[in-house]
């Protein structure tokens, strides 16, 4: 099975800039594009370089290409909230939509958990901890993503995407920081682990105040898992 492909919802704006750092590739007209890009949303269409588009993808040429975005909400709903510019790595989706241009970002779901991680947890947090975090939460997105996919492409919280940026516990921010080393090593060291139990689905039972107890007396994270899961067992899928 090769890694798993997520689709994040990054923005929804009326106008959008973007910078990229090394060559791109507009997969509709096959041109290679580098450097500043801007997109209009007009009369529910994209505006783009003299053309109306209903969707634009642009896919890096290169695996260490990537992309900034310009003014980017993070903390919507609290009144931390700001914008920064923040950059990203794999390809970058435009849609338009009724409310302006959606903009997605779609890179391998490993990324999309080192990113995660990085921005949630302390860089001094025990990697066991992390490593259990994981498991728990890979399997949670591919079990979404593969069990609810035609539904949840459907639903009105997503329509477009498979997770949003500032989902609640998993602020998503591309590369902007620098990653967490214990978080690499966590995903790193668990690729492609997932919780399987008898109903293959898994249950919310998982308390990270709880699990980082353990993790701080010396539980490895196989013991952190069976302890939230007994009845589960952990594949390699990937």
């Amino acid at each position: 099975m090769d890694t798993p492909i997520i689709n994040i919802g990054l923005m929804t704006q009326k106008a959008i800039a973007i910078i990229f750092d090394k060559e791109y590739v507009h997969t509709e007209t096959g041109m290679f594009l580098s450097g500043e890009q801007r997109a209009l949303w007009i009369n529910g269409r994209i505006a783009y370089n003299g053309k109306f588009y209903q969707e634009l993808f642009f896919e890096p040429t290169v695996p260490e290409a990537s992309f900034d975005l310009k003014a980017v909400t993070i903390n919507a709903d609290s009144h931390w909230r700001r914008q920064e510019e923040q950059r990203f790595r794999g390809a970058l989706n435009l849609v338009a939509t009724d409310e302006g241009i959606v903009a997605i970002n779609q890179i391998e779901i490993e990324d999309y958990l080192t990113s995660v991680l990085s921005s949630e947890m302390e860089a001094n947090t025990y990697k066991e901890f992390l490593k259990s975090c994981t498991i728990v939460l890979r399997s949670r997105l591919l079990a979404r993503m593969e069990t609810n996919f035609a539904r949840w492409r459907d639903d009105d919280k997503h329509p477009l995407f498979d997770v949003s940026a500032d989902e609640r516990g998993l602020t998503y921010r591309g590369i902007t920081n620098a990653f967490n080393p214990v978080a690499v090593e966590a995903v790193q060291e668990t690729r492609g682990e997932i919780l399987v139990d008898d109903n293959d689905s898994i249950r919310d039972a998982y308390s990270l105040t709880e699990a980082m107890d353990m993790a701080m007396k010396g539980h490895t994270y196989l013991d952190i898992i069976a302890y939230y899961f007994p009845n589960a067992s952990i594949e390699r899928r990937y």
